[in-house]
């Protein structure tokens, strides 16, 4: 894979390795006060700099109309493919705030650089065959295709994973439970990012 990142300088690979660790701490991007925090530096102007420099590259996008707008668009090669960030437990119940956590999967060759790992918590999807307590790998994305199961962010405070579809022309999201004891969550649109998209499953006894 190309190395994108030897045309960024130390600073602005600094502010990339802290926008990825935050946002797989806390599950959402950093103000740029926080970054600026993080990386140490006083300015929020140069913060800014550094975060423009990321997206010119095609590192991240920013969106100015919200308040915690920035997006990553490509993984951070400088992380090693071998290791995901376990990033702690995720509803497959009724939405919880995210825990982050500081494990660490190692799963050689099997997942790349765009993906995380999750911890179940809840029977909500069961009936998708994803258990309390199974960890599954997500890969980071914006969009979902209805259907897919996602890890969604609701109004920018709590995750859950459920099946994606969109309803009324777009205008609202539903998040399906794989649980005939569970009734789908109905949101407008505006409210729910996506985060990611399931690909895989861990499971250990």
């Amino acid at each position: 894979m190309k190395d994108d990142t030897k045309q960024l300088t130390d600073k602005q690979q600094l502010t990339l390795d802290f926008i990825q660790q935050y946002l797989a701490t806390h599950s959402i991007a950093p103000k740029l006060q926080e970054i600026a925090d993080g990386i140490g530096i006083s300015s929020r102007g140069v913060a800014h700099r550094y975060a423009q420099a990321l997206t010119d590259a095609g590192f991240i996008s920013i969106d100015n109309n919200k308040h915690r707008g920035i997006h990553l668009l490509k993984p951070n090669p400088h992380r090693p493919e071998s290791i995901l960030p376990l990033l702690g437990k995720i509803a497959a119940g009724k939405p919880i705030e995210a825990i982050p956590g500081e494990d660490q999967l190692d799963l050689r060759d099997f997942f790349g650089h765009n993906n995380f790992a999750v911890r179940v918590q809840g029977d909500s999807m069961i009936e998708a065959g994803i258990m309390d307590g199974d960890t599954v790998i997500i890969e980071f994305r914006e969009t979902a295709s209805d259907g897919d199961i996602v890890v969604a962010l609701i109004d920018e405070t709590e995750t859950t994973l459920k099946q994606f579809k969109r309803s009324h022309k777009g205008r609202y999201i539903k998040l399906i439970p794989a649980n005939k004891e569970m009734e789908p969550m109905v949101y407008e649109a505006s409210r729910i990012r996506i985060q990611g998209v399931l690909i895989g499953q861990l499971r250990k006894y």
